[in-house]
């Protein structure tokens, strides 16, 4: 599941990183149009990014929702669950954030916790990681049939690039907060996660439900890829935006008097400031 990371020959940064600005705009363009789509239909859709730790998920979900609404683009971030919710069957507290109509739901991590993390790190048993993958197949089957589209996206990265990520993360004070106690047992147990991702991936890629595989070495090139595939995976129609009529403004009222109450301004410190 490693891949070479991909280069242009010749192509200056400063070009590459201008085509890529510019098919995220474009692309981003789409995903508003979407938007409308699944607001106007009462569209139920489902987008699942699994993956290696440090392969770009927040990176490429970010770029997803940073033009849209969050009332129709919802990210679920579950952390570890609580003891009630260990008592329940396991899939419950998933299923609790499913879209209503007109919601796109983006899982960052979901049920698959279990086939992986949870699977490796000994959070659960071999036994219920067994029964999990035997059974999500099915329980997806009955998503689908309800009417909610589903998509499952897997981000892979190589081992050097991983190592360079986590390396970058020690050493960038604003990144040091993505570096978790998970993270680098990820990177010690590199062999014993592709074990488990590969059992994951084959017991629960289905015709109903497959599996996209994200090469993610190169962030950029993966976020373009992955979103144009997301945009053709789902049957969307541009609806077109009716403008409103902005009207005139009231002019102000002869009787108005201006608030005179002393108030605290934030310090002009912008010019002070080195460009």
């Amino acid at each position: 599941m490693s891949q070479k990371r991909k280069t242009h020959d010749g192509d200056d940064k400063a070009g590459r990183n201008k085509h890529y600005e510019k098919e995220i705009a474009r692309l981003q363009i789409e995903l508003s149009h979407l938007q409308t789509w699944v607001r106007e239909t009462g569209a139920r859709i489902i987008i699942i990014f699994e993956g290696r730790d440090a392969a770009g998920k927040g990176g490429l979900i970010r770029r997803i929702t940073e033009r849209v609404s969050p009332r129709i683009f919802r990210v679920v971030a579950l952390p570890a669950p609580t003891e009630r919710e260990k008592s329940q069957i396991y899939i419950q507290r998933y299923i609790s954030h499913f879209p209503a109509a007109g919601e796109v739901v983006i899982f960052d991590r979901s049920w698959y916790n279990r086939g992986g993390v949870e699977r490796v790190m000994g959070f659960c048993s071999d036994a219920q990681a067994d029964r999990f993958l035997e059974m999500v197949p099915k329980v997806e089957a009955v998503f689908v049939q309800q009417g909610i589209t589903l998509l499952k996206y897997f981000l892979t990265v190589s081992e050097d690039e991983q190592e360079r990520r986590f390396r970058r993360r020690i050493e960038d004070p604003v990144r040091q907060w993505k570096l978790s106690p998970m993270d680098l047992e990820s990177y010690r147990r590199w062999w014993d996660y592709s074990r488990a991702y590969d059992e994951m991936l084959r017991m629960t890629d289905t015709p109903h439900a497959p599996w996209w595989i994200v090469p993610s070495d190169d962030k950029k090139r993966a976020r373009i890829n992955c979103i144009t595939h997301m945009l053709q995976s789902i049957p969307y129609e541009h609806l077109g935006f009716d403008a409103p009529d902005l009207g005139k403004r009231h002019k102000r009222p002869k009787d108005y008097v201006e608030d005179a109450t002393p108030r605290k301004l934030v310090p002009d410190v912008f010019d002070s400031l080195g460009a």
